[in-house]
């Protein structure tokens, strides 16, 4: 550390994302990004924004953006929040309805940027441990002194829980904001959203990296009661006004337009998940049911860290999360049927 880092650059322990591979021929199952490129009427929209406007400044208020997704979700457009991908969508809300001094509660078992943000912004947390299968005690997140922000379905763990025990949190936090972080809710059983309208202390945050293929692009939003949308927007314009440039905004417009594709894609994965599943079960893996677009395995007898060198060595990278209770655990990305398929196979030679 340098005397001339600030206390908050000394206390910030960054996020330390997904390994990125060189190898061309690597099957790259490790950060969670969709197999399958984006809808055709994206690559269409980008190109055409292309053409205009590159040397003008995008909306500061993406209104287009924002009136799509809420006709999307069925909300108005100032109950909708998008920014550079959900991960900025998460620091904003951060800022926007968590204090410090007031301790706020996420599990402990989950996505690894909730504790960097607490700590960037010197907020007090909680990790609330999990139970022994890994599931979310409920019951723990209530009565927060200073807030709650849950995956669901949870990250590294694929869980999912049904909306009746998110409402559950929701009403016995009253006086504070519950942050649902929705990223895999596509290829879930439901979202949160439809709670939307009923409670005022209630913000969603989903993304367009995963279910709709975005990843490159880096668009989040958040959905909400308009006094929450109206604090987000405050804190990004003391931060920075332009966050989305003119072809994210048009590129996820012309995504989330095309549902049909969406529909299609999210089905295939599904469906690729389930088979990928019941294959890895027939070689001794243990498999939580994932409602997300990866699993989340251990091996009977093979160890976790052994299994993930010798994809690697293969060429086909996994995460591996070398930190108890998940240290004998991997996650798996759901790929295409191809790329599953060699990873049964090299799995196979292994176990």
């Amino acid at each position: 550390m340098s005397k001339f880092w600030s206390s908050m650059a000394k206390r910030t322990e960054p996020y330390i994302p997904g390994e990125q591979v060189s190898r061309q021929d690597s099957i790259k199952l490790n950060t969670n990004e969709n197999p399958y490129p984006p809808s055709p009427a994206v690559i269409t929209a980008i190109s055409k924004e292309m053409e205009r406007g590159l040397q003008l400044y995008p909306s500061p208020t993406a209104n287009e953006l924002c009136q799509k997704i809420g006709q999307v979700y069925g909300l108005a457009p100032e109950e909708v929040f998008v920014g550079n991908g959900s991960d900025e969508v998460l620091a904003f809300s951060f800022m926007a309805f968590f204090e410090p001094g007031k301790k706020i509660r996420f599990p402990s078992v989950t996505y690894s940027f909730y504790p960097v943000y607490a700590k960037l912004f010197d907020i007090p947390f909680e990790e609330i441990p999990l139970h022994e299968d890994f599931s979310v005690p409920i019951k723990r997140f209530y009565q927060s002194e200073g807030g709650v922000i849950l995956p669901n379905p949870n990250a590294p763990t694929s869980l999912y829980k049904e909306l009746d025990q998110i409402e559950a949190i929701i009403q016995n936090n009253p006086d504070q904001v519950v942050i649902i972080d929705e990223a895999y809710i596509d290829f879930a059983s439901g979202s949160a959203i439809e709670l939307v309208a009923k409670y005022d202390n209630l913000l969603v945050i989903q993304t367009t990296s995963k279910s709709r293929s975005l990843a490159g692009l880096r668009v989040g939003f958040a959905l909400g009661n308009k006094t929450l949308i109206d604090a987000l927007v405050r804190i990004k314009d003391s931060f920075n006004s332009y966050t989305l440039d003119r072809l994210a905004l048009v590129g996820a417009k012309a995504a989330l337009e095309d549902q049909v594709y969406f529909k299609k894609t999210t089905e295939m994965i599904i469906k690729t998940r389930q088979k990928t599943s019941d294959m890895l079960t027939t070689l001794g893996f243990n498999i939580l049911p994932s409602q997300a677009n990866f699993l989340f395995v251990t091996h009977a007898t093979v160890p976790a860290e052994m299994i993930y060198g010798q994809l690697k060595e293969a060429g086909i990278i996994v995460r591996h999360f070398n930190k108890p209770p998940i240290d004998n655990y991997l996650r798996i990305t759901i790929g295409t049927d191809e790329q599953m398929g060699k990873l049964v196979e090299k799995l196979k030679e292994i176990i």
